[in-house]
């Protein structure tokens, strides 16, 4: 079996700031007729960015949906005419002031395949220098070192609930016992 689904219309339903949403109708496999709700995100960067002890900056912030704090890894949405890894740059450079040296692609993720298109490249690098944070007017952050072995156990633990983050922590953690990175 072919598994593709065929969008035969799209439908714009909302049109926001960093989010568009669509309701496409689709055939299936099978051809019969469905329909899927797409949020369209321009997709994001992570960046995992170790420190010359072993720590990797980490950001603390509340996070609207989930009416919590939420720690992770410097990351940001992508904006257009950049590529992932000058966002990745940026985005370091903003929220924990570092400037970062050596790096590495850690890959994709797809956050939540079911309903969104969004997808985040995760990068890893090594910190060469640390200066002053200028995160957004509208950014809020504490920033924390954390021991690597220490992220891992973190995430092991579910303290760190963020997806992008989980991924890149022990991606990172694999690679640097493997000798890759």
């Amino acid at each position: 079996m072919e598994l593709y689904e065929k969008t035969l219309s799209s439908e714009k339903i909302f049109d926001g700031r960093v989010i568009h949403v669509t309701l496409d109708q689709i055939e299936l496999p099978n051809g019969h007729k469905s329909s899927r709700e797409v949020v369209n995100h321009p997709g994001g960067v992570c960046v995992a960015a170790l420190n010359e002890k072993n720590q990797l900056y980490f950001v603390k912030q509340y996070r609207y949906p989930y009416h919590e704090v939420v720690l992770e890894l410097p990351a940001g949405k992508l904006e257009k005419g950049s590529t992932p890894l000058e966002n990745g740059i940026r985005e370091l450079k903003e929220e924990v002031g570092a400037v970062g040296k050596d790096y590495r692609s850690l890959g994709e993720l797809y956050p939540s395949p079911g309903y969104t298109a969004e997808v985040i490249h995760l990068f890893f690098c090594r910190i060469e220098s640390l200066g002053q944070d200028c995160p957004d007017e509208d950014e809020f952050l504490d920033i924390i070192p954390i021991d690597i072995d220490k992220a891992v156990e973190m995430v092991l633990n579910n303290e760190i609930k963020d997806s992008k983050t989980q991924t890149a922590v022990l991606k990172t953690a694999m690679l640097l016992k493997k000798g890759v990175l």
